[in-house]
């Protein structure tokens, strides 16, 4: 049908009416799209392009691996184990509180923990990462990672944290680490920056802490892309750090596990030595504690049981113990006087049980006296008054120079924490110290290593191994370094002339290998492990007359510890020094009772390279030692060495 004209112009009116319309909205939004890029492009362009060059790249440091600690062997002593945690970057998080809120509706965490992680936020860097939660799950693990978009600044990690496979065993040498703390910080003049990482772990005792700079490493770096919230969206590169080097001690893990075995309940120490070179093989402790508590964060019900323990689980004794040496310094008091020409092997004091001076008698161990007694005799038996004549002769200036060249007064240098100096005393250190002369009692009391006398197990061990081999025997701990031998300490001949080294060793051995002498119970039958050895007991404090008025008149009747400490000192063989060992228990009483038979088990089982064999023992003992031997409490070691080591970094 033909439309009219009128129609025709109807509609072109309407076409008309509606393009202009759509064209004035049309206007209207790329007007408002083009003020609105302009107030993005030229207005808000200084915030805007902060905001990118802000966010868009992060560098952050890479902790690296901590070095190892192995045993001689090759077991592992100290690793490095997967720890799963969330750290909180307060530059990325803003409201770090409502944002801890948000994280505690994905993870379990403590109000403690919410409160303390906010309160560090605030000390530390705002581009710091704050540990909120440590040791997590893998499934709380994929919750935080899941929830990412609605928790800016959290991020979940995969660190690295130390572990004790050992852990009763090594305590007390190779410490544990723990987080840097304010305190750790203070310390230094310039912190490395390895040290605000997260819960980055250092050295607090022992091994760890000496040997830090070596087992740390040094950091790595990475870059990473993170959007506008804070949410990493890609890694842009990576500059892996170096890792810390590995140690291997000179203790032999096995030997060590049978002393602290072998101590057991004791409150007492072992000390092994190796003769030849002064690599320690053993350096016992007990009771110990569980590094790996430390690592984790130990509670304070569990601190409270090391700290109020009397028996002072925290303590190396073996090293930062100071005891009156007792008797077996009487070896000193000898070389001295042979070396002042006083007395010969021969030469003989009468003992009829006391010694008097001034009016005054020291009395010996044996009331009944020893009658005439020369060196050998003398050591043997252990007669008191035999070295307080010579004390007499002779003087403390001698004896405490003898003392220093067989390692006494000394403090040696090892990676172990508090190591002691002991007290090697003379005039001038009394003069010094006290501001008092030195007394004619005093070098009596000196003479059988009482009184100001001071040593610790170590320093036992020492002087036992210079004794034996004539040579100025240093301790050594660590035998390597990566893959670098640490090389032992030379030892240079000691200024101590043979004859009176050999009268010494002579009056050990009959201690060990005589009938009736202190020591002959702890006798080794094998001829290829022949001991010497030299007994001691050191006095806490006498009993007093009222004690002895209500009948206490022994050791053991009065309480632990007031009881007198027991040590014990040998090597063997006797006709070619391969080992030394000292041993302290601490109130144990008789040093032949009690200490001996530690030192002679310890020795047989370096010697013998594995589990004590009865036919070292006189055959009367051996169902007795057959029954103690099966009761320690060892550690299962199974497995060939390369498998326990091969737990290599994570």
């Amino acid at each position: 049908m033909k439309r009219s004209a009128r129609d025709t112009d109807d509609s072109s009116r309407t076409i008309t009416r509606r393009a202009l319309f759509m064209g004035g909205a049309m206007s209207a939004v790329v007007a408002v799209l083009g003020a609105r890029l302009r107030y993005m492009q030229v207005d808000q362009a200084d915030q805007f392009r902060m905001l990118a060059e802000e966010n868009r790249v992060s560098i952050r440091l890479i902790p690296p691996n901590r070095g190892q600690i192995f045993d001689r062997n090759g077991r592992l002593i100290a690793g490095n184990e997967q720890n799963y945690r969330v750290v909180i970057t307060r530059e990325d998080a803003g409201d770090v509180e409502e944002v801890m809120h948000r994280l505690a509706q994905v993870i379990p965490l403590p109000p403690e923990s919410i409160r303390h992680s906010i309160e560090e936020s605030k000390k530390r860097s705002a581009f710091v990462p704050i540990v909120v939660a440590d040791r997590i799950s893998w499934d709380d693990m994929s919750k935080v990672a899941i929830n990412a978009p609605s928790l800016p600044g959290v991020t979940p990690e995969v660190g690295l944290s130390r572990a004790y496979p050992l852990d009763t065993d090594f305590a007390h040498i190779v410490g544990y680490v723990g987080p840097v703390s304010d305190r750790d910080l203070a310390a230094q003049e310039a912190p490395d920056p390895l040290l605000q990482i997260p819960q980055f772990q250092i050295g607090k005792i022992g091994v760890e802490t000496w040997m830090e700079d070596t087992l740390r490493g040094s950091a790595g770096n990475r870059r990473i892309e993170v959007n506008a919230v804070g949410r990493v969206m890609r890694e842009l590169d990576r500059i892996e750090g170096q890792a810390g080097a590995d140690l291997r001690l000179t203790i032999d893990a096995e030997v060590q596990n049978f002393c602290q075995a072998r101590l057991g309940s004791e409150s007492a120490s072992v000390v092994a030595i190796d003769v030849t070179n002064g690599d320690l093989l053993a350096v016992a402790s007990a009771p110990s504690f569980d590094p790996n508590l430390f690592v984790r964060g130990i509670s304070y019900r569990d601190y409270a049981v090391l700290t109020e323990n009397d028996h002072r689980p925290l303590s190396n004794k073996s090293v930062q113990g100071a005891y009156p040496p007792g008797s077996t310094f009487k070896m000193v008091t000898a070389i001295a006087a042979m070396e002042a020409g006083i007395i010969n092997a021969n030469t003989t004091v009468y003992c009829p049980g006391y010694y008097e001076l001034g009016g005054r008698r020291f009395h010996c161990h044996s009331r009944g006296g020893h009658g005439h007694v020369n060196l050998d005799t003398a050591l043997g038996k252990s007669c008191d008054v035999y070295f307080y004549d010579v004390s007499q002769k002779v003087g403390i200036d001698k004896m405490a120079e003898v003392g220093r060249k067989l390692g006494l007064g000394e403090r040696h240098d090892l990676p172990m924490s508090a190591i002691t100096e002991g007290i090697m005393p003379d005039k001038a250190w009394k003069s010094e110290r006290y501001g008092q002369e030195w007394r004619i009692g005093d070098t009596i009391n000196a003479s059988i290593g009482q009184g100001y006398v001071l040593a610790s197990p170590l320093q036992l061990a020492v002087m036992t191994a210079r004794i034996a081999s004539g040579r100025q025997v240093l301790p050594r701990l660590v035998r390597m370094i990566g893959d670098q031998e640490v090389p032992a300490p030379e030892a240079a001949p000691l200024d101590i002339a043979p004859a009176w080294l050999r009268a010494v060793r002579e009056g050990m051995h009959t201690v060990s290998n005589k009938q009736h002498m202190t020591g002959y119970s702890n006798r080794i039958v094998d001829p290829t492990m022949i001991m010497a050895g030299k007994s001691g007991t050191s006095q806490v404090r006498n009993i007093t007359a009222a004690e002895r008025a209500r009948g206490v008149i022994s050791n053991d009747q009065l309480p632990w510890n007031r009881r007198d400490h027991a040590l014990f000192v040998g090597y063997a063989p006797y006709d070619n020094p391969k080992v030394a060992v000292a041993c302290v228990v601490e109130h144990g009483g008789g040093g032949s009772t009690v200490a001996g038979p530690i030192v002679r088990d310890v020795l047989i089982r370096i010697l013998a390279g594995k589990m004590p064999p009865l036919t070292a023992y006189p055959e009367s003992q051996r169902a007795r030692i057959e029954t103690a031997l099966s009761e320690l409490k060892l550690r299962d070691f199974g497995g060939p060495l390369a498998t326990v080591a091969s737990n290599s970094r994570a």
